[in-house]
């Protein structure tokens, strides 16, 4: 799954093994994307430190936040995705 959407908001997927151009860019965004939530993640904790802090700003750090936790979801779907689903590693789990 690309870290964008298609048509309709529907998730975007790539038929490829994973070493292509446009993988290579994807990758790049999803990286770009976990360094925003971080760095977004830090502002939000110094904002609700904050006393002075405004309804206005929460909205706009809610919509931030809303965004960012979009985004991570969408990679860890897809990231997960990725990965081989065998009855060894279901054993290894139930252990």
């Amino acid at each position: 799954m690309l870290p964008w959407s298609g048509p309709g908001g529907k998730p975007c997927y790539l038929v490829g093994d994973g070493t292509g151009y446009v993988s290579r860019i994807a990758d790049e965004i999803e990286r770009t994307q976990l360094d925003m939530a971080d760095g977004l993640l830090g502002h939000a904790e110094d904002m609700l430190g904050c006393e002075r802090v405004t309804v206005p700003e929460l909205r706009f750090l809610a919509r931030g936040l809303t965004d960012a936790l979009r985004d991570v979801r969408r990679i860890a779907e897809s990231r997960g995705a990725r990965l081989p689903a065998t009855a060894q590693g279901l054993d290894a789990c139930e252990e």
